[in-house]
């Protein structure tokens, strides 16, 4: 991803990307890729999600309105998404005998971490790709088919805990210690979320970013591990 792109989510798509050989066609569909939700963002945040369309992004970015819909299923999605891949790489976690649930989930989220914290540390401006990264999290807040979309997301991600779960342990997808275990693994995500809105305020590098958020989520963790009883 460019380093003065907006918004850092890019990175898990390009994830994806790196799975495959990284000929001139594939080169070609990341940047376009990329280019469309750095545009939806801009365009978003200077005015206003709900105000601007996906024909009009397509214009912006130089390419018809269908070909945005081959990168995304949405407007929402060029804001923020979860990618298959990524999913899949939580039910490859979720299912590995040899760390915990709470192991694979905290493996998943430090990656996530990792994209906000190595695209911050590429701006050239941190202060201000801060204040864009807070700018984004506010309109997602604020915008209301953005926070359906955002709980929509988050259904996703726990109905892939859960599957993997029941792989893991043998037990029925509707069991209902699987489903409240699947919940609170995917409840996470909201947690690193909202930490690093918090940190991003103060933090003075990148690192101090990244430390101050994984503790966090590492505190909210440890109350899965031990359970309600003992930390409650």
């Amino acid at each position: 991803m460019s380093p003065q792109q907006v918004n850092w989510t890019a990175r898990r798509h390009a994830a994806a990307d790196d799975a495959w050989p990284a000929g001139r066609r594939e080169q070609r569909k990341r940047a376009t890729r990329e280019l469309l939700i750095d545009t939806a963002t801009r365009m978003s945040l200077e005015h206003g999600f709900d105000e601007i369309t996906v024909a009009e992004i397509a214009r912006a970015c130089g390419v018809a309105t269908a070909t945005v819909y081959n990168y995304f299923p949405s407007k929402e999605s060029m804001i923020f998404d979860v990618p298959e891949t990524l999913l899949d790489k939580l039910r490859a976690e979720l299912t590995n005998p040899t760390s915990t649930a709470v192991e694979a989930m905290l493996a998943i989220l430090d990656g996530v971490l990792d994209d906000l914290v190595t695209w911050l540390a590429e701006q050239d401006e941190q202060t201000r790709a801060a204040d864009t990264a807070l700018r984004i999290e506010a309109m997602v807040r604020d915008t209301p088919a953005l926070q359906v979309h955002s709980l929509r997301l988050l259904s996703r991600m726990t109905d892939a805990a859960r599957e993997a779960l029941a792989s893991r342990t043998g037990k029925p997808s509707h069991d209902p210690e699987l489903r409240i275990a699947a919940a609170a693994l995917a409840g996470l995500w909201p947690v690193q979320a909202d930490a690093s809105c918090r940190h991003l305020e103060h933090t003075t590098s990148p690192e101090d970013l990244r430390k101050a958020v994984a503790a966090d989520v590492r505190r909210a963790a440890r109350v899965l591990e031990h359970g309600l009883a003992t930390s409650i």
